[in-house]
Formats: C-alpha cells, sequence, structure tokens
C-alpha cells in the first residue's frame, strides 16, 4: 500500500472517528468539531507529538481568550476593534506562512468565530470556545489513531526534500490578501451573527485557498470547490434521507471523504488542484452540518441550505475579484517600477 493509499485512508477513518464523537457524543457545535478534525487530518506528515499539541491548544485558549477580550472594543469602539483583527489575522496569516505551519486556519477561525459570536450573545461565546476546544482534541486523536492503523513507512535520510520556506515579501503579499478577504466579511458578521457564522468558516477556507491560488485560476479554485462542496453535500443528504441515523451519516461523509481524498493525495487523477478539493471537502461540513441541525429544530432545511450556498458563492466571487484586483494592480505597480528606473 502506498503511501498515498494509506493518507485516503487516514482521511475516511479519522472522519469516521470524528463524526461518531462529535454526534454521538452531543457535543456543542458538532460540525465544527468535525470541520476542525478535518483540518488536522488533511496535514501532511506525521500526527502532532503530545507537546506540540499541548503547545497549540494553549495557544488557541490565548486566542479564544484574545477574541472574548475584543468583544466590549468591537461594541465601543468598532473602527479600532475591526483595525485591530485585521492586524491579528494578518499575523496569523504571515507567520503561519512563515513556519509552514498547517494549523493556521484553526487558529484564524477561532480569533474570528469568538468575537462575532460575543457580540451577538454572551452565551454563544461559551458554545463555541467549547466547540473549538473539543474540535483540537477531537483531531488530535483521530489523527493519532488512524496513524497507528495506517502508518506510513519510516523515511530514509536523505530522500524528501523538504520545500523551502516562503519569503518574507511572498509570505507578506499572500497574508494580506487573505486579510483582505476575511476582513469585509468578519464586518458584515458584526451586523448579523447568526446569520454569518458558517460564512466565517467559509472565508477563512476561501483566504488560506486564495494563498496558492494564481488570478486565472482562482475563479475555477474558488467558486467551483464551492459548487462541488454544495453538491457533495446534496448527495449525502439525500443519502441521509434514506435511513436518517448516526451510522448512515458516518458512512456517507466517509465515502465522500474517500472519493475526495483520492484527489487530495493523487490517488486519483484530477484536472483540479488538490486544494480545490480539501476545499469542497470542508464546504460540505460547513453546508450539511447546519442542515442537520435546522431539521432537528423543525427549520425549512431546502430554504436555509439554498440561503447559505448563494452567500457562500457571493463570498468566493468577492474573494476571486480580491485576488484578481490585487494581482492586477502588483503587476501595474511592477510596470511602473520597472520603467521608472528604466
Amino acid at each position: 500500500m502506498t503511501r498515498p493509499d494509506k493518507a485516503v485512508l487516514r482521511l475516511a477513518s479519522g472522519l469516521f472517528l470524528a463524526v461518531l464523537l462529535a454526534y454521538g457524543l452531543a457535543l456543542p457545535m458538532p460540525f465544527v468539531v468535525c470541520l476542525l478534525a478535518l483540518m488536522m487530518l488533511c496535514k501532511p506528515g506525521p500526527p502532532l507529538p503530545m507537546l506540540k499539541g499541548f503547545v497549540v491548544a494553549l495557544l488557541l485558549g490565548s486566542l479564544i481568550v484574545g477574541g472574548v477580550l475584543m468583544v466590549p472594543l468591537l461594541q465601543h469602539y468598532a473602527l479600532s476593534g475591526v483595525m485591530l483583527t485585521g492586524a491579528v489575522l494578518y499575523a496569523l496569516f504571515y507567520f503561519g506562512l512563515r513556519r509552514d505551519n498547517p494549523l493556521t486556519m484553526i487558529l484564524v477561525v477561532s480569533f474570528t468565530l469568538v468575537p462575532v459570536a460575543g457580540v451577538a450573545a454572551q452565551a454563544l461565546v461559551t458554545v463555541i470556545s467549547v466547540a473549538l476546544v473539543a474540535g483540537v482534541l477531537v483531531g488530535l486523536v483521530v489523527n493519532g489513531l488512524s496513524h497507528a492503523f495506517f502508518p506510513d513507512p519510516p523515511e530514509l535520510p536523505g530522500t524528501t526534500a523538504r520545500p523551502p520556506p516562503i519569503g518574507r515579501e511572498a509570505a507578506s503579499w499572500i497574508a494580506l490578501r487573505a486579510t483582505l478577504i476575511v476582513v469585509p466579511v468578519f464586518v458584515l458578521a458584526l451586523s448579523n451573527p447568526s446569520f454569518y457564522l458558517a460564512a466565517i468558516m467559509k472565508t477563512v477556507a476561501l483566504a488560506q485557498q486564495a494563498g496558492s491560488a494564481r488570478a486565472r485560476s482562482a475563479g475555477q479554485e474558488l467558486v467551483g470547490s464551492t459548487l462541488m462542496g454544495a453538491w457533495m453535500a446534496l448527495l449525502v443528504w439525500f443519502g441521509l434521507s434514506l435511513w436518517p441515523n448516526l451510522w448512515m451519516l458516518m458512512l456517507w461523509i466517509t465515502g465522500a471523504a474517500l472519493w475526495s481524498g483520492a484527489r487530495i493525495f493523487g490517488v486519483k487523477a484530477s484536472a483540479f488542484s488538490p486544494s480545490f478539493w480539501s476545499n469542497a471537502l470542508m464546504t460540505m461540513f460547513i453546508v450539511l452540518g447546519p442542515a442537520i441541525e435546522d431539521s432537528a429544530n423543525g427549520k425549512d432545511v431546502w430554504q436555509a441550505s439554498a440561503s447559505r450556498i448563494v452567500l457562500f458563492l457571493g463570498v468566493s466571487l468577492y474573494a476571486w475579484a480580491t485576488v484578481w484586483a490585487l494581482e492586477r494592480w502588483r503587476a501595474s505597480r511592477s510596470q511602473a517600477l520597472f520603467f521608472k528606473r528604466g
């Protein structure tokens, strides 16, 4: 069995366990727990050691505390609060790129969700904070178990060359793009937190994906992966409606993970990049999770899901436009400097 095959099996079995723990134990906001576990399962390389996991948990806790402290600042000094949020997000993206930290998305989600929830209701902060911490812990557990069942063979010295770290200028530019994608949606979420909470998670995923997307392919990457994720969520929902119980939910999500994971890790050839498929799988969770909660609360699932998908498409189009505009501005600026020197 090759390394990509084992990576696909780790992703599928890890999500199987994550869904079992999140929904079986009735954890708060279980789809957020599964989403954070998915981010950790998509991380290349071996699982985090316990010491590193403890450091990540401490950093996550400090960001949650920082997000709680941002709430009164956003309520009484909105402009200063938004500017400070943008600065922190830029720093998280920048240092995450410089240190090649695959958990940057989890940290950004934590710092953006908590203040938005605090503006809506203080009780919601506790629910989201517990969901974030539970998501990281579940992610550590299922990632470790999946690696124990499907371990990679030991690497020989010098057989794998790590990619060179991203330079300061490139990291600064990508971090700026990502921050400009997240901040406007963050501001919108402050006006209607309950409606935009899922959009925050989708926007953070888009910002991460936009970091590696070029202007020419950004539309296909960002908008296409959103449509693919919505289509996957629709298929899982139809399958779940045939026999709605926890085991069917686990099996259908495992099937979706196997199908998309084969393309994420290169087992199946695809015209789209691995980031396209990982973002599509995340979008599936962001669409499917709230739909399950709407069904349990007696809400109109189709209307609410359609509103979310339209919102996600709007956010994706905005991210595409941002990448295109910034790349055009950067190209014109470089051309103007070239002619000035000449």
